[in-house]
């Protein structure tokens, strides 16, 4: 582990100068991930804007190793970005909710009567993790189908034979079962696969040209592959993008990720009434959104984590300052990457 390069370097430089972009200091920033890189501690990608705008990126380490081959990353390789795939779901899924084609109050018996306790749980439950539904990734077996491909039929049985955690609505626990019946619910509500309606609904819509539903990984569209440490960079197996769904299936860039949720804040994806049901935690949840407190500030957004792929976006509503950071290989604490530490 590195020590800390400074106290606070990357928040603290971004918050302080957020009314001032032309002001940001990009060699520290520089001096700070060229430390990461030289100590191999941590790959992966970064995108700063302030008022809307990119004040900063950059890239350290490698989209692919392959012995002795090694391809570095740009700012243009994309990533997996796991569970901040739930807050692309979470907004259309209140899309759908604008439009009167979907309630909070829907019960899940709606579209799948037969999950436990369907009748009981209702999208809003589903939205805050209070649903009860357990948590297909935490299951023993998860492990032994993750890399092949699942259907829907396939995925709602097993859902159906694991056991409510607990009664819904009685306490929050996160569970990726609810955002891939989420992701099913847009389906079928739509007619059209989750892929197509996230073109329609987001990334067509507020120009997010590197953003997709992934499926197996891609070297040519210039998708990363994810690494574990072991003296050298290992890479990790992959989860069949069939399984996460509206839980975790979407790939993007840092650059893009920033435009995403500054769109969401301007109000350009869903009504300010749905922002704030958004935003608003209940036991420190939101509905398809975590609270990201920094000190004095309070930041909303989503991190991520899948198959060695790690990765975190907030956003400072007071400051305006957008922040993602993606990685396919730590060492490092990704989250201690974005705090400077």
């Amino acid at each position: 582990m590195i020590q800390k390069i400074a106290s606070l370097l990357l928040l603290f430089l971004i918050l302080q100068s957020c009314t001032h972009a032309q002001n940001f200091d990009k060699a520290k920033l520089d001096s700070f991930f060229v430390a990461l890189n030289t100590k191999d501690q941590n790959m992966g990608s970064i995108a700063i804007a302030v008022n809307g705008g990119l004040v900063y990126q950059n890239a350290i380490g490698y989209s692919q190793v392959n012995k002795e081959l090694k391809t570095p990353a740009t700012i243009e390789t994309k990533y997996r970005i796991g569970s901040i795939t739930k807050m692309f779901t979470a907004t259309m899924i209140f899309q759908l909710i604008d439009e009167s084609k979907l309630s909070f109050d829907t019960p899940l018996s709606t579209y799948f009567p037969q999950l436990p306790n369907a009748r009981k749980i209702t999208i809003r439950e589903m939205l805050q993790h209070r649903s009860g539904l357990h948590n297909f990734t935490s299951d023993s077996l998860y492990a032994t189908y993750m890399t092949s491909s699942k259907s829907e039929a396939e995925m709602t049985a097993i859902f159906a034979g694991q056991k409510s955690d607990f009664e819904p609505d009685t306490k929050a626990a996160y569970s990726n079962t609810n955002f891939v019946l989420l992701g099913y619910i847009i389906e079928k509500l739509t007619g059209k696969p989750y892929a197509e309606e996230l073109k329609k609904r987001v990334t067509s819509k507020i120009g997010l040209t590197e953003t997709y539903y992934s499926t197996k990984a891609n070297w040519s569209k210039n998708e990363a592959y994810s690494y574990n440490y072991t003296g050298q960079w290992t890479q990790m197996p992959k989860t069949d993008m069939s399984i996460p769904g509206g839980a975790g299936a979407i790939i993007s860039t840092p650059a893009d990720l920033v435009k995403f949720i500054n769109a969401l804040f301007d109000g350009k994806l869903i009504s300010p009434a749905s922002l704030e049901q958004m935003k608003t935690m209940r036991d420190n949840l939101g509905m398809g959104m975590l609270a990201t407190p920094f000190y004095d500030k309070k930041g909303y957004g989503h991190t991520g984590g899948i198959d060695g792929f790690y990765s975190l976006l907030m956003y400072f509503p007071e400051e305006r300052v957008a922040i993602a950071y993606t990685s396919n290989g730590t060492r490092y604490s990704y989250i201690d990457v974005v705090r400077g530490h």
